[in-house]
């Protein structure tokens, strides 16, 4: 873990590594159903962020961080955010391994994290919004 990557804790330690993202999001969505597949292992658990189980187990992150990056609270209490929970992940599941070698080429880690935030930022024009907005990221 590079110093760039020191992660706040929650109080919470889940069981799991714990993936929270926004349930009301298509794009989102998606991404979700993917690492479900890939996570042949059951070593990931999956919450909507508008689960209200997240705001009582995990009331460090604010949801307006939740509604702009993925978020994983891995099993020790580490929050990982955006691009470095991606980099988590890709050493976690087995199937994301040849991802882990680009993803960790060392001072590569902003270029990460400006594309994830370029993905994010249009995640409702890639996967079209939702019927009822929810996709619509806060300005």
């Amino acid at each position: 873990m590079t110093v760039d990557e020191v992660h706040p804790r929650s109080r919470t330690r889940p069981s799991r590594d714990t993936v929270l993202f926004d349930g009301h999001c298509r794009f989102c969505r998606g991404q979700i159903a993917a690492l479900r597949r890939l996570d042949a292992c059951g070593l990931l658990e999956f919450m909507s962020l508008h689960d209200p189980r997240v705001a009582d187990e995990f009331p460090e992150i604010p949801p307006e961080q939740l509604l702009e990056e993925m978020v994983v609270v891995d099993r020790q209490g580490r929050i990982w955010r955006g691009a470095s929970a991606v980099r988590y992940l890709s050493r976690r599941l087995v199937a994301l391994w040849p991802l882990a070698v680009p993803l960790h080429v060392p001072g590569t880690l902003p270029l990460w994290r400006w594309l994830y935030r370029l993905v994010a930022r249009n995640r409702h024009r890639i996967a079209g919004t939702c019927a009822d907005g929810g996709c619509r990221i806060p300005s």
